[in-house]
């Protein structure tokens, strides 16, 4: 066997085992890292003469996967700490697959009471955390309305230039997520990605959560008529009081090749156990 690939044999228990170690784990111990022996994640093998050498093809099973990281956008009326506590569920069951990076809308939302569109994206958060907003629906007023026909969308060239200052700040990303108003905007910034926006280089996939298609955008509304050719998983209830399952299936249209999970809930993140294999499937295409 590969010195590298052995850490050491070492008796324990009345057996004798080999530690084996990844090499960029055994690289750092060399560096001057933590010992090999204190490290949670090294794998043991009883020292027998059926498990040497060890199979280049086990070595391959035993190598990290490579964690997936997604900018994650909120919705209407949440503060980042707000999405977080709501995504905590979603972020468990991707643990180890894919790491959220949760960010909120640059706009504080004066009036918290009232819907976003027919009911709130989240219950009230906590009173130093005030909810915010992407963009507002109308002139005098920092309300939001997804399902009528806007005069104006105040707010949202701000919200874009937050999105690119944590993408260039933040990132690399390989994908996004969005719920909600933050679903709408994030579909905005793929579809200008693709129309060639510098600010907004193209995702490896996109996942949306209770999304629609934004209305009243003006030249950008025309963006979102070109087919959006990036890789899309939708999500829905079809007990959305909020955002009705067939604006999301609207939006999922505008994707070629979209996969879409709907489940008999509202207007959430939903993370049970049959939508979270839907969410490892999904990512799988992307860990290599």
């Amino acid at each position: 066997m590969s010195p590298s690939l052995v850490s050491g044999i070492r008796p324990c228990l009345g057996r004798t085992w080999l530690f084996w170690e990844h090499p960029a784990r055994a690289e750092a111990r060399l560096r001057g890292g933590a010992g090999i022996w204190s490290h949670p994640s090294c794998i043991r093998f009883p020292l027998g003469e059926r498990l040497l050498p060890v199979p280049g093809a086990l070595l391959g099973k035993m190598a990290a996967r490579p964690t997936l990281r997604v900018l994650a956008l909120a919705g209407f009326r949440q503060s980042e700490r707000g999405f977080r506590e709501k995504t905590g569920a979603l972020r468990k069951a991707l643990r180890g697959r894919a790491e959220l990076v949760c960010l909120s809308g640059p706009h504080l939302v004066a009036d918290a009471a009232g819907p976003e569109g027919a009911g709130p994206d989240s219950e009230p958060c906590l009173p130093e955390e005030q909810p915010r907003g992407w963009w507002f629906s109308e002139q005098e007023a920092d309300v939001f309305n997804a399902l009528s026909q806007p005069t104006v969308c105040r707010g949202l060239e701000e919200a874009l230039g937050t999105v690119a200052q944590a993408l260039k700040k933040l990132g690399p990303f390989d994908g996004l997520l969005g719920f909600s108003q933050g679903a709408a905007l994030a579909a905005v910034v793929c579809a200008l990605g693709q129309a060639g926006d510098p600010r907004f280089p193209l995702p490896r996939f996109i996942i949306l959560v209770s999304g629609f298609c934004p209305r009243g955008l003006g030249l950008k509304e025309s963006i979102l008529q070109c087919p959006l050719l990036l890789p899309s998983l939708h999500v829905f209830g079809d007990s959305d009081c909020v955002i009705p399952s067939q604006e999301s299936m609207q939006l999922a249209s505008q994707f070629t090749g979209a996969v879409t999970l709907t489940h008999s809930g509202g207007h959430f993140i939903p993370a049970a156990a049959a939508q979270r294999q839907a969410y490892l499937k999904f990512l799988d295409q992307f860990a290599a």
